[in-house]
């Protein structure tokens, strides 16, 4: 595979970490001095423990994406370690999934105080879209041991 095209996924997953960071660094903590209505702080602190918490899983889902490109990179794309990199991503997005299921019902809460159900919403896409990622990622893995051990049979036919 061209250098090119795994530097272009290795700037993809750097420009999508960058905003989540500044998100962290800069956004929840504003939320949390500047809340739109005082009375519902209660309700946010444990929706901020648990978007706090749920980035660890995101960033390391993130490094071990960076690191199965590496292996691309350095022709080692069929090996234990890029299964091993599947199998820390799926384990990373099924976590991050469970911790918004988690933080669901205190988002229902809040929506309900602030008669706003489209935050719900927003809570049931990042439970979707890491269980799309954790599917996905188990399939890829599945398929890629696969096709490891038909190599491993091939090279001893020889």
């Amino acid at each position: 595979m061209k250098k090119g095209t795994t530097l272009f996924l290795k700037l993809a997953v750097f420009l999508i970490g960058t905003p989540v960071l500044a998100l962290c660094i800069l956004g929840l903590p504003w939320l949390v001095k500047h809340p739109v209505n005082p009375d519902y702080t209660h309700i946010l602190y444990p929706i901020l423990i648990g978007m706090y918490v749920s980035v660890i899983p995101f960033f390391v889902a993130l490094y071990q994406a960076f690191k199965l490109l590496s292996y691309i990179d350095r022709n080692q794309a069929f090996s234990e370690l890029s299964v091993k990199a599947l199998k820390n991503i799926k384990f990373c997005a099924m976590t991050f999934s469970g911790l918004y299921v988690v933080i669901m019902p205190f988002v229902y809460l809040l929506a309900e105080l602030d008669d706003a159900p489209g935050i719900i919403l927003i809570g049931m896409v990042m439970i979707f879209a890491s269980m799309v990622i954790a599917v996905f990622a188990a399939v890829l893995q599945v398929l890629l041991k696969d096709a490891i051990d038909i190599k491993s049979e091939n090279d001893l036919t020889v």
